[in-house]
């Protein structure tokens, strides 16, 4: 119980970038991953057991790849341009702290029932720490060294609003699928509840790929669940064959409709606009711009790589738009895929789709439709910013992975001692 609430505190509180450990140069959610990975090694010297379940097999798979290519772009980085340390030191960090949490807690024993009660902690803790972060950000406390507003934008605790977008997009998912499968009533309230919770405070970082991910997550799983809800008896029963006929006409009405909807298309358009942070002015241009420039730059510096990578850490210039090009240090291209193009080659990002259409390939046959839904916010949040190296990522991508397949291909790997 301990062990899953601290990897609850480092996971909920990764985002917290702007609560420092005093004496350390890490933040408090990579010290209690830290802590917890090193009680995990602890169990093991003490004689507890490992399970090779095929969560494990398939994240130390793609972590042993990963580091791979991540070897291979070093050597071409250190070849054929300028490494940063900084930066490099940075990300192997991160991905050696990923790994480690990631593949001991697909081998532990339970993994399943252990990573679900992490999860319930999650979104307590989440939650918890949104509530203390709202009273900051209306003056009803103050905490010093904290900012919570970036201009107009909340960020609570982290250093960019779009860093508690990300968390908020997959505590909703997770909190989702935590209510859709307890039978607790009690536990069932609480998780819908904090659905609000997350998703105002989601909205008041006015990030526009949260609200994308929002409204696109809520219809894919309205589509499963209604999928579901068809399919669940054989015969037919009258609100089943409504709903059919309903889905059958919509094609044709919205067809039929076309002409009385291009009438209104200024209002929509505008309605859509006002959604966004800027109203679809200048601001919501220029990241535009940014995003077009470093995405092109990003594949071409790829490209003289050979599809090899440079190594870890960021490696584009800096760019010419957005009064960007007085910032003193290389730039990330702001998307998973590029990035990790950029930093291990064709073969990390290889690696990357096959272990996250594995998580959703599991979540798929264990029929899981939040979890398919987690997994989907986490792909559309990843095109336009750079999500591989936070906690929440993994934690859910591991989640998928035990949650849908939790069965050990073999009965342990190290029997427990025998006093």
């Amino acid at each position: 119980m301990i062990r899953d609430a601290l990897l609850a505190l480092g996971v909920a509180m990764s985002y917290a970038t702007q609560l420092a450990v005093p004496g350390l140069s890490l933040g408090y959610g990579e010290l209690f991953i830290a802590i917890w990975i090193a009680l995990a090694i602890g169990r093991i010297f003490a004689g507890g057991r490992l399970q090779v379940t095929p969560a494990f097999v398939q994240l130390a798979s793609f972590w042993l790849i990963l580091s791979l290519a991540l070897g291979i772009g070093t050597i071409v980085g250190y070849l054929t341009t300028v490494l940063y340390l900084t930066g490099l030191v940075h990300d192997v960090m991160a991905y050696m702290l990923l790994a480690g949490f990631t593949c001991l807690a697909a081998a532990e024993p339970d993994a399943d029932r252990h990573l679900r009660r992490s999860a319930w902690w999650v979104i307590a803790i989440a939650n918890g720490s949104f509530v203390i972060q709202l009273g900051l950000a209306f003056g009803v406390a103050h905490q010093p060294g904290v900012d919570p507003w970036f201009w107009d934008r909340f960020r609570g605790w982290s250093e960019n609003p779009n860093q508690l977008a990300l968390y908020c997009a997959l505590f909703g998912p997770l909190a989702l699928h935590l209510a859709t499968t307890t039978r607790n009533p009690w536990r069932r309230l609480l998780a819908f509840s904090s659905l609000i919770l997350t998703f105002y405070v989601g909205r008041l970082t006015k990030s526009d790929t949260y609200l994308y991910t929002s409204i696109l997550s809520c219809l894919v799983f309205l589509g499963l669940r209604l999928r579901a809800w068809i399919a669940t008896s054989g015969r037919a029963s009258l609100p089943r064959l409504a709903a059919i006929v309903l889905l059958a006409g919509s094609l044709p009405l919205a067809l039929a409709m076309t002409p009385y909807a291009l009438t209104e298309e200024a209002s929509v358009a505008h309605f859509a606009k006002s959604l966004t942070k800027d109203q679809g002015g200048e601001a919501t241009l220029e990241t535009f711009e940014l995003r077009l420039y470093l995405w092109q730059d990003a594949v071409e510096t790829g490209l003289k790589s050979g599809s090899l990578g440079l190594g870890p850490g960021p490696h584009l210039e800096r760019p010419p738009v957005a009064d960007r090009q007085f910032l003193q240090r290389p730039f990330e291209a702001h998307n998973t895929v590029l990035d990790l193009y950029l930093q291990g080659g064709l073969l990390a990002v290889m690696a990357l789709v096959w272990i996250v259409g594995a998580a959703m390939s599991v979540a798929w046959r264990a029929g899981f439709d939040a979890l398919l839904v987690l997994g989907a916010s986490t792909i559309i949040f990843s095109m336009p910013h750079l999500i591989i190296r936070h906690p929440i990522v993994w934690f859910s991508l591991a989640f998928c992975l035990v949650a849908g397949n939790p069965t050990a291909l073999r009965p342990q790997l190290a029997e427990p001692r025998v006093p």
